[in-house]
């Protein structure tokens, strides 16, 4: 009788006691697990430091008499802290024409905005659910205003507004802003009002909600991170915009952009006006930025993950 003696077979890699040899990792790869960590964080806060460099010099040139920014550079207050006062916002404050430009922008940009959203989110609506002849030719109609460059339309208009009497009022420029945003807040919620599920719809038409509650109570929610980015956009557009201020707005409807290039060609070298009301003027859209770039980023990222 034999005995059966066990064969001797290779065992796998990592059954033995001995420790499996991990696969060498190429250079692109450890550069790569590098910079995903600490690395890659100090080179962002580096160019985040250097993107700011522009807004810290003019918050420091506005803070500074015309004397000393004639004398040196902003980075002077870090040696000298004592330049820092508040007198150009006070002459600022004074200046009735920078100061009634400044309230004619908001004006402007607040009611362009919201009838931006308001008439591109009920467009979008219907071109992304509702059913009328010749939907689609429609909205390949403003998909091709897309292209339309804003030069083209600045003197019939000019000419229609001249017309009807509106021409250098506020609510030229109101309209000539809105007529132009809303191709983009067309083509943009209605692409992202698509992606709602067809089930949600149907399951509110069954419950009895017409159109109009539909849009209220499911598209209005779900479409939040969309609306606010499309919101950012045309705020930040119309707030910064000169050219169409410079053609439609006159002297008593000028917004701060205009007033402050009236300001240079005015006194040339006005230093102490110019740099607080430039910084004024550019840190109020930051400040809406900042304070919605939660959604900004939701409406940005909206449909990239399935």
């Amino acid at each position: 009788m034999t005995s059966l003696t066990p064969s001797a077979t290779a065992e796998p890699a990592g059954i033995s006691g001995a420790p499996a040899t991990k696969p060498r990792e190429s250079l692109a790869t450890r550069l790569a697990g590098r910079a995903a960590g600490g690395a890659l964080r100090v080179f962002l806060l580096l160019v985040a430091l250097f993107w700011l460099v522009p807004t810290i010099g003019l918050l420091f040139s506005s803070l500074r008499s015309p004397t000393d920014i004639a004398a040196s550079g902003w980075w002077k207050v870090f040696s000298a802290p004592s330049q820092l006062t508040f007198t150009n916002y006070r002459e600022l404050l004074g200046n009735n024409a920078v100061t009634s430009s400044l309230f004619n922008t908001v004006l402007i940009t607040v009611p362009t905005t919201v009838l931006v959203v308001v008439i591109g989110s009920l467009a979008g609506y219907a071109f992304a659910w509702m059913d009328f002849r010749g939907r689609d030719w429609w909205f390949l109609v403003v998909v091709g205003l897309l292209v339309v460059p804003i030069q083209v339309a600045l003197i019939p208009v000019a000419r229609l507004f001249g017309k009807i009497g509106i021409f250098g009022d506020i609510t030229g420029v109101v309209l000539f802003h809105t007529a132009f945003g809303l191709p983009f807040a067309i083509f943009l919620l209605r692409n992202f009002f698509a992606e709602i599920p067809r089930e949600l719809l149907e399951a509110a038409r069954l419950d009895g909600a017409g159109e109009l509650r539909l849009f209220a109570t499911v598209i209005m929610p779900l479409g939040g991170p969309a609306i606010a980015s499309l919101g950012i956009f045309q705020f930040l557009w119309v707030w910064n915009d000169m050219l169409v201020a410079l053609i439609f707005a006159n002297a008593d409807s000028q917004p701060i952009t205009v007033a402050l290039q009236q300001q240079v060609r005015q006194f040339g070298n006005n230093i102490d006006v110019l740099a607080p009301g430039a910084f004024v003027s550019m840190v109020i859209p930051l400040a809406v930025f900042f304070a919605f770039q939660r959604q900004f980023v939701s409406g940005v990222m909206a449909g990239a993950v399935k």
